[in-house]
């Protein structure tokens, strides 16, 4: 009788502590935690996911500097991809497109289907002597880098000055003089007037502050303001096409009622795109300088 009474007890006291008490479980996730902790041993890197981790981690670092120079890149390249383009007078000069980079600044005064004549204000530029014909290869490549080495760097202050446009180029001496620097490196200016002369337009901030080319071939000069009246065309410039075109724009001169050339007027060309724009969308000028006529 005892022994029933103390298996009944037992029973009922275990009963009571299942009912108050119940066992703790826990969660799926907490579960699968404490599995992982326990089962899961800590894994060794790699050599090779080290470098990776170097190398995301020198990346992340060099990021900004990364986005500032494809900004810059991409602010740059704007300029040729998305050009600026003059009012067009017929097809052809509506196709026509020059970079949205600095240039001679001028005033429209009058314009016909053939020419506009242009007053322009003074302006300074680099300039070196190129042989008798102004368009050949190896004339214009070697005038060409002789004046984008001063432009960037080449010059006694070794700065890197912007690109700008046109490249002028013309015949005999331009209308300048030369400018006197502190460093005496200009040369004497040839007096040839069947030698053509390139030369790059300085951007107009520097003014007369412009430092000295290191190439005593190179000369800066300001150039006075003038009149002159500015024919338009597409395609590649060479010898034979300035003198079509001059021939063109001298014959449609002698109509105009209000200007005139001016005597000894020597041609000059403006070519505003670089080497790789495609000929219809080229923008080249032949300008002669012209005078108001007396009345």
């Amino acid at each position: 009788m005892f022994l029933c009474k103390s298996i009944s007890f037992t029973s009922t006291e275990s009963l009571y502590k299942a009912t108050v008490f119940p066992p703790r479980k826990h969660s799926t996730i907490t579960t699968m935690a404490l599995k992982r902790n326990i089962v899961a041993p800590k894994r060794k890197i790699s050599v090779n996911e080290a470098r990776i981790s170097l190398v995301l981690a020198l990346a992340s670092q060099a990021s900004s500097l990364t986005q500032r120079l494809l900004i810059e890149s991409a602010t740059e390249s704007a300029k040729y991809i998305l050009p600026r383009r003059f009012e067009g007078r017929n097809l052809e000069e509506a196709l026509m497109s020059v970079p949205d980079l600095e240039t001679v600044k001028f005033t429209v005064l009058s314009r016909t289907e053939e020419y506009e004549i242009r007053e322009i204000e003074p302006y300074f530029i680099a300039e070196t002597t190129m042989g008798e014909s102004g368009f050949d290869f190896n004339g214009s490549s070697q005038a060409f880098n002789a004046l984008a080495g001063y432009l960037f760097g080449k010059n006694t202050k070794n700065d890197r000055m912007e690109m700008t446009t046109p490249v002028i180029t013309r015949k005999g001496q331009s209308d300048g003089e030369k400018m006197e620097m502190t460093t005496p490196v200009i040369t004497t200016l040839s007096g040839d007037k069947d030698k053509w002369q390139m030369s790059f337009v300085m951007p107009s901030k520097y003014g007369a502050n412009l430092p000295s080319p290191k190439d005593d071939s190179v000369r800066i000069k300001e150039v006075p303001g003038k009149l002159v009246a500015v024919s338009a065309f597409s395609g590649f410039v060479t010898d034979e096409e300035v003198k079509v075109r001059e021939t063109k724009l001298r014959n449609v001169l002698r109509r105009d009622n209000q200007f005139q050339i001016k005597k000894d007027a020597l041609v000059e060309v403006a070519q505003y795109n670089p080497p790789f724009t495609l000929p219809f969308a080229r923008r080249n000028e032949i300008a002669l300088k012209v005078e108001r006529k007396e009345e």
